[in-house]
């Protein structure tokens, strides 16, 4: 797979919600402690089904260049052959957030 065709599922908590979006760039940020997540990607349906959840991200992420995502909120990163259906689940059960190092002082 080339480069420029690569595509990652990112999976993250929000607000007590789990997001699992798509995208064609993730790096670690210059500011400390984020995620860069950049080129979101969206299906390109023509079907007459439309998947609601998938709309919302659509339109939750409409307009956006790059997103940062806390470090401690990402649950797992994947990279696909393709993208799959973008959603927003409620989180059950208990998630932990990863234990962070201290920010470094200036």
């Amino acid at each position: 797979m080339a480069k420029e065709d690569r595509i990652y599922r990112v999976i993250f908590v929000n607000q007590d919600q789990v997001f699992e979006i798509y995208a064609k760039h993730v790096y670690q940020s210059d500011m400390w402690g984020f995620l860069e997540v950049e080129e979101f990607v969206f299906g390109n349906r023509s079907e007459l089904v439309i998947d609601p959840g998938e709309e919302k991200l659509k339109n939750q992420f409409s307009g956006v260049k790059r997103s940062y995502i806390p470090n401690h909120a990402v649950i797992r990163i994947d990279e696909v052959e393709h993208e799959g259906t973008p959603k927003i689940t409620e989180a059950k059960g208990t998630i932990t957030a990863f234990p962070m190092a201290p920010a470094p002082k200036k």
